[in-house]
């Protein structure tokens, strides 16, 4: 196991994870690890990654707990239905779109502008989707106050 301090266990306050359903965590850890450049923390049950300035951890279905005992953990149904995703900002969104593509990762459409942002998505080995965005048009706002 990791030490602490290589562990998302703040000594005070609290820190975000993102918690994903996967079907094979040794595909998903180093699709995350090999696309988004992250650091495996933790091999498996759960794997835990550090990616930028974030954590994900992945772990398979399962059915309830203790805790949980109502609820199930399933992979995504239904690639046209979602009810949240992952939002990565990039400072260059035509660089990450050329690297990532050079990788094997297929976006649902090449970068698109609208306005404020520039925006494509991707989904990850188990169908999770997430929004690559690069922030444009609202950046002027902020610098032009």
């Amino acid at each position: 196991m990791p030490a602490r301090d290589e562990l998302p266990a703040p000594r005070e306050g609290f820190v975000l994870t993102h918690f994903l359903v996967v079907g094979d965590q040794d595909r998903s850890r180093e699709w995350y690890r090999d696309v988004f450049g992250a650091q495996v923390v933790h091999e498996r049950d759960p794997v835990m990654l550090r990616a930028a300035n974030s954590w994900l951890i992945l772990n398979e279905a399962g059915g309830p707990t203790d805790d949980k005992p109502d609820v199930s953990l399933v992979l995504p149904q239904d690639p046209r239905r979602t009810s949240a995703f992952l939002n990565v900002r990039v400072a260059d969104i035509a660089a990450v779109y050329r690297n990532w593509t050079a990788k094997g990762v297929e976006f649902l459409t090449e970068p698109k502008d609208h306005g404020q942002e520039i925006r494509a998505y991707v989904r990850d080995p188990d169908g999770h989707l997430i929004e690559v965005g690069q922030a444009t048009g609202m950046l002027e706002t902020v610098d032009g106050d």
